[in-house]
């Protein structure tokens, strides 16, 4: 007998469960943005295949977010597929540069714009859960504090 799995998110999730989703997503963006990408500048490389190299790690996270449950389905499905194709534009602008194609560097200007889009919708998808934590914290103080 098979049956689907179970798949968790933020509106299922306990107030701990959101806690630590919380801090795991803050400390991954901030981990990303304060240590990953100033080393991703420092690479000997040219400003497409850095961006590249974010996106497809963006990818990474973003898969890992979907799958841990660590925010809203909608949302996380939504940067997989900015990621994702920012990292198929970078790919492809990488392959153009490599067949001796130059001129196409809007590939490059769209993709980063997707990842910046994605990347709100990261910051969104941690306020969102920020917001249900804090408005199931207010739900459990007013039914302690009114028993019936």
């Amino acid at each position: 007998m098979s049956r689907e799995p179970n798949l968790h998110t933020a509106e299922d999730a306990s107030p701990r469960e959101l806690w630590q989703a919380s801090w795991m997503l803050l400390l991954m963006l901030a981990i990303l943005g304060l240590l990953v990408v100033p080393l991703l500048r420092e690479l000997p490389v040219g400003q497409s295949s850095r961006i590249g190299l974010l996106a497809w790690m963006l990818v990474a996270l973003a898969l890992y977010w979907l799958y841990a449950g660590m925010g809203y389905r909608p949302l996380l499905l939504l940067q997989l597929l900015l990621f994702s194709g920012a990292a198929a534009l970078l790919t492809a602008k990488l392959l153009l540069v490599a067949l001796d194609v130059h001129e196409l560097t809007i590939l490059r200007y769209v993709a980063r714009g997707m990842i910046l889009v994605g990347t709100g919708l990261a910051g969104a998808n941690l306020g969102g859960l920020l917001l249900q934590l804090w408005r199931r914290s207010r739900q459990g103080s007013s039914v302690q504090g009114n028993p019936r």
